[in-house]
């Protein structure tokens, strides 16, 4: 069964609205053209198995937060079931859509685009043929509509506009409301705010400056149309539509200065107070805001990283911080309004903030730049990642969350590594330094130097984990380092061009280096650093890699081949023709067809699977291939990503975008503001940062597979992406029987005949049968069983422990099974272990996990107890003398009952 899509890490926000679920206790955060779910209160992150064809620009959250719409920049819609996590419907809005915002009853919501705001059923709660159905469109603004708020009792709803000014509609027909905007304002509309079960609306513009609007109606005072007339125009409107290419359902036409006559007995607003807030410097735009109804709360970011905390209508400052040193894109706050979640694009910030004890409930920052490396942790519970912007980060595999970052480097990261002890990180950089860091204490303890400054382009660490190889990229020389001492040891001299890439052997002390002078050099550790052999190539080397029980090399070179090696004899064992599978896609300025431009392409990194059997590529394209190494074919290709956002991605030219004066890319529309296009120097890979519009091209720098075999990792323009097993089908059987069935399990197992149950359940292969039968077994039984279990069965056994120790809370029952499975049938397996070993490391990594958070609380248990002894002794209440030798005994026993 291929790996599925299991998480994105390395990217938490990029732009768009973040939203808040209705219990408040998770965030989602739109990342490029998926959505991510922050869950706060169990500290883990999932991202959606979605994907739009652009970038998401605005989401929509439905009231009871079982649906969720996504727009992205062209217009598209995906109606996304979040309970499914599945998507229900597409739809097509023709126009790029500025927001979208449910009504809080939930039957009802608004979508703004251009200078129109249109009324739609919300999907589910009428049994309609088509979830978007067009209810009203408002006509009023004279420019782009902003943003959206509704009333609390979903009677009304206000839109801002770029013309600065506000309008207020009905979403029903209102005799004494009549739809008329609000001025007062010198800058464009950011935000607008009912009051709490009222109209009373707060507006607030981009140059700092807040508006409170009185109306003289409560929301119980809007009567309603007499219904004859509203029939009449419903009639009138479904006899023009037929004559109409895109429906319009119900227009209703604001008036900017409706006169005297008009306005006599019907709601009047009128500006009690104009507030401004402070000014920072030049950096004085508001740029986002939000506001909490029931405690008044009102937050406002600016385009400083600022932020600003005021209680109203009496705009009181609670207080005012700095978060980040970019512009807050987006602000929410949660439904009880203790946590306020801010998202910075500049630098891809996600900061949750809890403004009564001021603290970070969440802090996360994805690489400023692209990654470049990445690294598997031996147990595969954490990745390391280096980018461009010479930062070092850690993961953690299971919360996808960074929980450490190195900025030591002054410059791109260009290679990462674990040592085989999983608790050292390494990184070489082309600031000329290799670093080694303490996962411990997460401290820089090492720094290797070479004796001239060298960019050092690759790094290797042996299996010991004594000795460090960099490669340099302008000195065509390999540093060899000692970790123990942080000496240089040697500097290996041979290569004619830039070395590329390094590989050790797993089970020998053999360095293999490439280089792009086309040829492979072995080096032996132990025999006085010598070349041990050279393999000749016909094109440049750009990558090598060992195979994990160290019998093949793999190399991929520039014409687009993988070859495979039996260094041992210097013999080509076989090869594959991989530039027809790397399938370029067309950049934007391209003026050669993408078949043209595949010619010239190749694998750019390498990965074997945990048992050798497969290899992973990848390169400047959006595909990783996977490739049996035996049979020589293709197994699967990965398409990483579908955004269309990111340059490279289409194959041929899209007739749209082409004018008579060439392509549309090539014609500047921005004149200053946002949008613009780089028109890239030649050979330059990257793009122009320096240009006010930067389209990234889609690449693969780097894939690995982790340890325990159950996934794969890329690092890619998206960020870091996870594949992995775990997350694929329910049913998969597994010599399947006609009497295997539920109900003759459950037979056997009521006959107490337990292996057979357990058999039969793996035979069925569904997860929650297994787990049923295997806890009802008692664990005075599990000898027995485990003694009289065929082998093939102990393999699948083992993995579902591994696989169940990650979310079963019955720790010790499963470690019964998983020590007597290991004590009986260990001579057995250990005859098996290189096939075994990805399990054994899954389950390893599983045991370790629950070891620490267990020994954690122990701990802390046992402190508790001996401070409330040595409180209790002060306080004159002293033990008899006799009880004080059992002390110790009692002290495990109860910190074994606390537990």
């Amino acid at each position: 069964l291929p790996p599925q899509f299991s998480g994105l890490l390395g990217t938490v926000y990029r732009r768009g609205n973040l939203s808040f679920t209705r219990d408040g206790n998770s965030l989602l955060s739109p990342v490029g053209n998926r959505i991510s779910l922050f869950d706060l209160k169990n500290n883990k992150c999932e991202t959606l198995p979605l994907a739009t064809r652009l970038n998401i620009v605005c989401v929509g959250l439905s009231p009871d937060g079982s649906l969720a719409i996504l727009i992205d920049e062209e217009g598209a819609a995906l109606l996304v079931s979040l309970i499914g996590k599945c998507v229900i419907h597409q739809f097509y809005f023709h126009k790029p859509v500025h927001s979208v915002s449910f009504s809080p009853d939930g039957k009802k919501f608004v979508v703004t685009k251009d200078n129109l705001a249109y009324l739609y059923h919300a999907p589910g709660k009428k049994r309609e043929f088509n979830a978007f159905v067009l209810d009203k469109t408002y006509y009023g603004p004279y420019d782009e509509t902003t943003c959206i708020d509704w009333t609390d009792d979903s009677k009304c709803f206000a839109v801002g506009s770029k013309d600065m000014s506000t309008w207020v509609f009905g979403a029903e027909r209102w005799e004494n409301l009549i739809y008329y905007s609000l001025g007062g304002h010198k800058d464009v509309i950011v935000a607008c705010f009912f009051e709490e079960n009222s109209l009373d609306l707060y507006t607030i513009s981009q140059d700092a400056a807040l508006c409170v609007w009185q109306c003289d109606t409560e929301l119980d005072g809007l009567k309603p149309m007499p219904p004859k007339d509203a029939a009449k125009e419903k009639k009138a409107e479904e006899d023009d539509e037929e004559l109409l290419e895109e429906p319009k359902g119900e227009e209703i036409h604001g008036k900017a200065d409706p006169s005297e006559q008009e306005t006599r007995n019907k709601v009047k607003y009128s500006r009690v107070a104009k507030y401004f807030f402070n000014k920072e410097g030049d950096f004085n735009n508001l740029t986002a805001a939000a506001y909490h109804k029931k405690t008044h709360l009102l937050v406002t970011g600016f385009a400083s990283g600022i932020f600003h905390l005021h209680e109203l209508p009496d705009f009181n400052l609670i207080h005012s911080l700095s978060i980040s040193d970019q512009r807050i894109a987006s602000i929410s706050i949660n439904c009880t309004g203790d946590w306020i979640a801010f998202g910075c694009s500049g630098l891809g910030q996600l900061l949750v903030w809890e403004w009564q004890s001021e603290s970070y409930v969440l802090k996360q920052q994805g690489h400023f730049n692209s990654m470049v490396s990445l690294a598997y942790s031996p147990d595969g519970q954490y990745i390391v990642t280096g980018g461009e912007d010479g930062k070092v980060k850690v993961w953690n595999t299971s919360s996808s969350f960074c929980f450490v970052t190195f900025t030591e480097h002054n410059s791109g990261v260009t290679a990462v590594t674990f040592t085989s002890t999983g608790y050292v990180v390494l990184s070489a950089s082309l600031d000329g330094t290799v670093r080694a860091f303490d996962l411990h204490r997460y401290r820089n303890f090492r720094t290797f130097t070479s004796p001239r400054p060298s960019q050092f382009s690759c790094l290797a660490v042996d299996s010991s984990g004594e000795i460090v190889a960099a490669g340099s990229q302008d000195s065509f020389e390999i540093f060899i380092w000692s970790m123990q001492s942080g000496r240089l040891l040697d500097v290996l001299a041979g290569h004619e061009g830039p070395i590329s890439s390094l590989s050790f052997n797993p089970m020998k002390c053999v360095l293999a280096s490439a280089s792009w002078d086309k040829t492979v050099k072995l080096w032996d550790m132990l025999d006085s650093w010598r070349t041990k052999e050279t393999l000749i190539m016909n094109s440049d080397v750009l990558v090598v890699a060992f195979r994990p029980d160290g019998k093949e090399l793999a190399v991929a070179a520039l014409n687009g081949q993988i070859t495979f090696w039996d260094h041992d004899n210097a013999v080509q064992t076989g090869s594959i023709e991989g530039r027809h599978d790397l399938q370029m896609g067309r950049k934007e300025l391209d003026k050669i067809t993408a078949k043209q431009a595949a010619k010239g392409k190749s694998f750019t990194t390498l990965c074997y699977s945990a048992d050798g059997q497969s290899i992973l590529a990848g390169g400047l394209s959006k595909f990783v291939c996977i490739y049996n190494v035996k049979e020589q074919i293709l197994m699967k290709k990965f398409e990483i990503s579908c955004n269309y956002s990111l340059d490279a991605m289409e194959e041929y030219l899209d007739r749209r975008k082409m004018t008579e004066f060439g392509s549309m890319a090539l014609i500047d529309e921005g004149g200053g503001g946002d949008e613009g296009v780089a028109i890239p120097l030649p050979g330059v890979k990257r793009g122009d940062m320096s240009y006010r519009h930067f389209k990234p091209e889609i690449r693969v720098t780097c894939v690995r597979f982790c340890p325990t075999g159950r996934s794969w990792a890329a690092t890619t323009t998206e960020g870091l992406l996870l594949y992995s097993l775990d997350s694929g089908l329910i049913f998969d059987p597994f010599e399947l029987d006609i009497d295997v069935t539920p109900s003759n399990i459950h037979k056997t197992l009521s006959q107490k005949e337990y292996t057979v149950a357990i058999v039969m359940a793996f035979k069925l292969n569904e997860k929650k049968l297994i787990q049923e039968v295997i806890e009802a077994v008692p664990s005075s039984e599990v000898d027995v069983v485990c003694s009289s279990l065929p082998d093939l069965y102990v393999e699948k056994l083992l993995e579902f422990l591994a696989s169940a120790f990650e979310t079963s809370c019955h720790l010790e029952f499963y470690l019964i099974w998983a020590h007597k499975l290991l004590m009986l049938h260990g001579q057995k397996l250990k005859t098996r272990s290189v096939k075994l070993l990805p399990v054994i490391q899954f389950l390893q990594k599983s045991i370790q996990r629950h070891f620490e958070d267990v020994s954690k609380l122990c701990e802390w248990n046992i402190y508790n107890i001996k401070y409330a002894l040595a409180i209790s002794q002060q306080r004159g209440m002293k033990r008899p003398p006799e009880e004080t030798p059992g002390d110790e005994e009692e002290l495990d026993s109860d910190s074994d009952y606390l537990m």
